[in-house]
């Protein structure tokens, strides 16, 4: 029941995004005087409708995004223009018939077209601004309201053998040979029990607070592990409070072989102690939502530039026998998924809840980027064509020539198409991958 739970929240928490980004559209072109005959959430069959004043409200079946109806999104065609004979001439013929069919009278002055550019790219843009708005609030209650996981000083557990990282021994029981693989008598060929660590050899126990190194107060658990990774083979003396009692315990970091935080290609060696700190939830300040968001956005970006190269390894895990990519795309069917999943952890409250509002801030995320792309018919393409309207007739006004009218949309209209084809067979994709190759939590 708590994993449908989770999966019914993440679908609340779409169609809402959903909402929310529609409502910029709608309140932004209400505002400007057009003319809006729908505003429905998600697409195919109707759920429920309902007609308030002018605005037919409704829900449909496919959770896949939303639209508000503007009338007059295509301008009717010039007095002067000539017949269309191409099969695309007649087909932007076609799209601009049905854009002036709902047309009625009084919308001389409220179709989308006879706006100023500017107006139009508001009301394009206040849709994904509306997504952005909506992440700054979800992080802003994760940081201020919640908090995020922070190593404090406090230890949680102690490492009680040290193994080799190739070794396929997971306890410390077993007895080992001197490159880590199991053997069957202690004694003999250097077979022997897995080393102590240096942290379990010096007495540490879970719940010690770490106040001091080498007389130095610590101030973090930063300042713990740095001072821990440059001293390996050297004395340490911690002081720690345990029990509301100072305890002194002398240790020794033994030698480790780690990947390099500045390059991912080399080794360096460092200290090891065998200590991992409690990691609490952390109330932040709101100033650093900001940057939070900023992160999650350009991690974001880079995720779907990203996608191109990553559809062929994700046709083979879906039709072939590869290993689903854990950081490739991941369609709604996955997400909600894993929104399942995070209800069902054996974390606190508090920690599903802010994993839960970290999902649905990335999602709206996606949601901003993805509508930015300069390409019909999503949002960005619509505000491209307002934007080079204003540019155009910018350039008219600096040369002395008349306004040269609304751009020709319509004959960007079959890119449309094609684009349209492109998300639908790719959200198929993602769909059926999520089923017969699902990304889990465990694979992440």
């Amino acid at each position: 029941m708590i994993y449908v739970l989770g999966v019914l929240l993440f679908i609340v928490g779409l169609l809402f995004s959903v909402w929310f980004h529609e409502l910029g559209h709608f309140l932004t072109a209400r505002a400007f005087g057009m003319r809006a005959s729908q505003f429905m959430v998600g697409f195919g069959p109707t759920i429920w409708s309902k007609k308030v004043g002018e605005t037919e409200y409704g829900l449909k079946w496919i959770p896949l995004g939303g639209y508000v109806r503007i009338v007059g999104m295509i301008p009717p065609p010039k007095p002067d223009a000539p017949k269309a004979s191409s099969r695309i001439g007649k087909m932007i013929e076609d799209i601009r018939a049905q854009s002036s069919a709902e047309l009625q009278p009084g919308d001389e002055t409220r179709a989308f077209y006879t706006k100023p550019w500017w107006q139009r790219v508001i009301v394009m843009v206040a849709g994904i601004l509306q997504n952005l708005i909506l992440a700054f609030i979800l992080f802003a209650i994760i940081l201020c309201g919640i908090g995020v996981q922070q190593p404090s000083l406090t230890v949680s557990s102690i490492s009680e053998c040290v193994l080799p990282a190739t070794s396929s021994v997971k306890d410390c029981k077993t007895p080992i040979d001197s490159t880590g693989k199991p053997c069957p008598t202690i004694g003999q060929g250097g077979c022997e029990l897995p080393p102590a660590s240096p942290a379990a050899d010096a007495g540490f126990r879970p719940g010690d607070k770490i106040k001091s190194i080498n007389g130095t107060p610590t101030g973090n658990w930063d300042d713990v592990r740095n001072k821990i990774r440059v001293s390996a083979g050297k004395d340490l003396d911690f002081v720690v409070e345990r029990h509301g009692k100072a305890v002194t315990l002398a240790v020794t970091p033994m030698e480790n072989k780690v990947v390099s935080d500045s390059n991912s290609k080399k080794y360096v060696t460092v200290g090891f102690l065998g200590i991992s700190p409690t990691t609490p939830l952390t109330t932040q300040s709101i100033a650093e939502v900001p940057g939070q968001v900023g992160h999650f956005l350009s991690l974001s970006a880079q995720r779907l530039i990203e996608i191109p190269q990553r559809v062929p390894q994700l046709i083979d895990a879906t039709f072939g026998s590869a290993k689903r990519d854990p950081n490739g795309p991941v369609g709604l069917v996955g997400v909600g998924r894993i929104s399942g999943e995070i209800f069902d952890l054996p974390q606190s409250t508090s920690e599903k809840i802010a994993y839960f509002l970290s999902l649905l801030a990335s999602l709206n995320m996606v949601l901003c980027l993805f509508n930015v792309v300069p390409l019909y018919p999503l949002d960005g393409g619509h505000a491209a064509g307002a934007l080079a309207e204003g540019v155009r007739n910018g350039v008219h006004r600096i040369r002395g020539k008349p306004r040269a009218g609304a751009l020709d949309v319509a004959k960007m209209m079959p890119v449309g198409y094609v684009m349209a084809v492109v998300i639908i067979a790719f959200s198929v994709l993602l769909v059926v991958a999520d089923i017969v190759n699902p990304v889990t939590l465990m694979s992440q």
